[in-house]
């Protein structure tokens, strides 16, 4: 990250754009933003070094609202879009915004990818388990049962976990929050613009309209600490409004719940986002309320090199060892040609 003091001191009303804000009342959508551009003016980032690049969606409408260069691509392309940009530009800093209909379903292929390789991406999936903009069809993310105007009956698929995918496809850097928790959002938007690497968020986000409510376990202030384990590096996963319950390994090697008047805290799962080995960021990926309480922050930091980082290296490279090659010369030197 830039540190040059000669920098103009920015402030979150720098990325507001012009544009009117389109979203329905009490959309989970204002608040991320709200705190994305809360967050943006602390990385010592040229205002004109920051790139927005969305699909198709509800929450691919940012571009629009974050006064930084975009791109609205296609819908489910925005990795591919992004990692083009971040190829031929290194010095931009990407943030990708999409949802859990855009991103998992005709974009998960591309979202797969991006993240494998490990390119210098922030990417933001808002999750409402709905697809909200083409008025309330069941999403990937969908629960089994979920009555929806595309299964007037209930859902029978079996849903992705947005963190499941990312930690599978080995992220370097993973973490959830949820949309009104500004506090606990911020930090780890923070944390994520500071990584280098992909960096892949889940954004728990309130569809009030098609699907109220689906995150108020984790949202309301009263119950949430009793619902929610918020991670912290090399410490117990120890939950409840009084802290009197913890999760450890059972016997089955599963997670369960356990009160700590009867279990000491050493014999918990302490929680390690250092870990070269994802198993342990997967199996707390996977732990779901009501039957077990859900982690929030960031479930996984590693250092890798970047997609991005290495081939820049690699193209120096070949570049001084070969030359930097003439194209056109290459064009007209016949019908064929040889590449050694």
């Amino acid at each position: 990250m830039s540190t040059d003091v000669s920098l103009p001191v920015l402030t979150a009303k720098d990325f507001a754009s012009d544009q009117e804000i389109r979203w329905c009342p009490r959309c989970g959508d204002y608040s991320i933003l709200a705190q994305v551009k809360k967050v943006l003016p602390t990385l010592g980032i040229p205002k004109e070094n920051f790139v927005c690049v969305s699909g198709i969606g509800c929450s691919s409408r940012f571009p629009y609202y974050l006064d930084t260069y975009g791109f609205h691509g296609i819908h489910g392309r925005a990795p591919a879009i992004a990692t083009g940009l971040k190829i031929a530009r290194p010095d931009l800093q990407v943030w990708v915004i999409t949802g859990d209909g855009d991103g998992l379903s005709i974009g998960g292929n591309h979202l797969m990818h991006a993240i494998r390789r490990n390119v210098d991406l922030k990417i933001i999936l808002f999750n409402n388990q709905i697809y909200g903009l083409t008025k309330g069809q069941y999403s990937p993310t969908s629960p089994i049962g979920k009555r929806t105007k595309s299964t007037p009956f209930g859902s029978v698929a079996n849903p992705l976990s947005p963190l499941s995918v990312a930690i599978g496809c080995e992220a370097t850097f993973v973490a959830r929050s949820v949309d009104v928790d500004i506090k606990h959002l911020t930090t780890v938007l923070e944390r994520a613009a500071h990584h280098k690497g992909v960096a892949f968020v889940e954004v728990y986000q309130d569809c009030n309209v098609f699907n109220s409510g689906a995150f108020e376990f984790a949202s309301k202030k009263d119950s949430k600490a009793d619902h929610c384990i918020y991670l912290e590096h090399g410490k117990p996963l120890i939950f409840g409004n009084n802290r009197d319950k913890g999760v450890r390994l059972g016997g089955d090697g599963l997670p369960q719940v356990v009160s700590l008047d009867e279990v000491a805290e050493d014999d918990l799962i302490f929680h390690d986002e250092k870990a070269r080995d994802p198993s342990l960021a997967f199996l707390l990926g996977r732990m779901r309320y009501p039957d077990l309480p859900e982690p929030m922050g960031v479930f996984r930091s590693v250092e890798r090199p970047s997609y991005d980082e290495l081939l820049c290296r690699q193209l120096e490279e070949v570049t001084e060892k070969s030359g930097p090659g003439d194209l056109e010369k290459l064009f007209n030197s016949g019908d064929t040609w040889e590449v050694k």
